[in-house]
């Protein structure tokens, strides 16, 4: 039997493991027993929520980690752990579905085949509001069963999680739905666990501060793959400079995804243009769309659209 692992250690002291020969119990109780510290409790027992002081992110982490102990939580079992109402439980289960982290059953939830970790619009201060309107957009210029690539960074990340949580992707019947090209380690840890995408890693060298695979391994197997939409976060971007990269390393490999794909999509938010880091890219005759958020110059979006380069500013009610 499987055996899963929460994402965050500090809410649960004690990880619970699945028995292999554990039965399962009734509907209203879980299906495995936890470990002798469960989740939700110190050694001694005692509960650990009580105060019912954590918000909504830390509630979903917490649930998240329950479930990664037994496998099943009912509403009535949730409610007592995190001391908190069945009804606030029914909503989070809702919303925890909703996000494809759990499965709904009548009065609880199962486990599903995921990573245990919250989206990152619902973590505190990981992506901005723009950062996560740029990604949800960007998201839906992908069409289903082409070859997408993605380097590393927040807004490709947030991107990707948007591409694993599209339902008309996982509704397919032909599989894989969408094929994911990426250097980014974490990326691919995420995307891996979405049955219905394949998932292609670059190899090369992992950089431990973006997880990005670079050097000339990843450069050999970029040259042998065809690329229907890259998704491209940058550093920088200035109309003279084209987009841009801090590290040498990176902008090679994103220079060369550029070169393999048939379509380049640009996602950065306002603040970074004007902005130009140490490595070239690209030039924006190489660029077709950029995906960006409502404070970007009308000036500098009126020039690139001079130039043929789509510009779509992404928000609330982005189609």
């Amino acid at each position: 039997m499987m055996q899963l692992k929460v994402a965050s250690s500090k809410l649960f002291p004690g990880d619970g493991v699945v028995e292999e020969n554990e039965s399962l119990m009734t509907s209203d109780e879980v299906v495995a027993k936890p470990s002798s510290s469960p989740a939700g409790t110190t050694e001694g027992g005692q509960n650990i929520y009580m105060d019912g002081s954590f918000g909504r992110p830390q509630r979903w982490q917490a649930l998240l980690g329950l479930l990664s102990d037994r496998g099943q939580l009912t509403v009535a079992g949730a409610s007592e752990a995190l001391s908190v109402s069945p009804a606030t439980i029914r909503r989070d289960f809702t919303a925890l579905a909703a996000q494809q982290l759990v499965t709904r059953t009548h009065g609880g939830v199962v486990a599903t085949a995921g990573a245990y970790d919250l989206p990152v619009q619902y973590r505190d201060g990981d992506v901005s509001r723009a950062k996560q309107q740029v990604a949800t957009t960007a998201s839906r210029l992908v069409p289903a069963c082409s070859v997408v690539a993605l380097n590393g960074g927040t807004t490709t990340s947030a991107t990707a999680r948007q591409l694993g949580l599209r339902s008309d992707l996982a509704d397919r019947a032909d599989r894989p739905a969408l094929t994911v090209v990426t250097n980014a380690l974490n990326i691919a840890t995420e995307l891996v666990l979405r049955p219905h995408i394949r998932t292609v890693t670059l190899g090369g060298v992992a950089r431990p501060n973006s997880y990005e695979q670079v050097g000339p391994l990843a450069k050999l197997v970029l040259q042998e793959l065809w690329i229907d939409v890259l998704i491209l976060g940058v550093d920088g971007l200035t109309l003279r400079g084209g987009v841009s990269a801090h590290h040498d390393g990176e902008a090679e490999i994103n220079s060369a995804m550029v070169k393999r794909a048939e379509r380049v999509v640009v996602v950065a938010t306002s603040e970074k243009m004007g902005h130009r880091s140490l490595v070239r890219v690209c030039d924006w005759s190489q660029i077709d769309t950029l995906v960006t958020d409502s404070g970007v110059d009308d000036a500098f979006a009126r020039e690139l659209r001079s130039w043929e380069v789509d510009v779509i500013v992404a928000t609330s009610n982005s189609p």
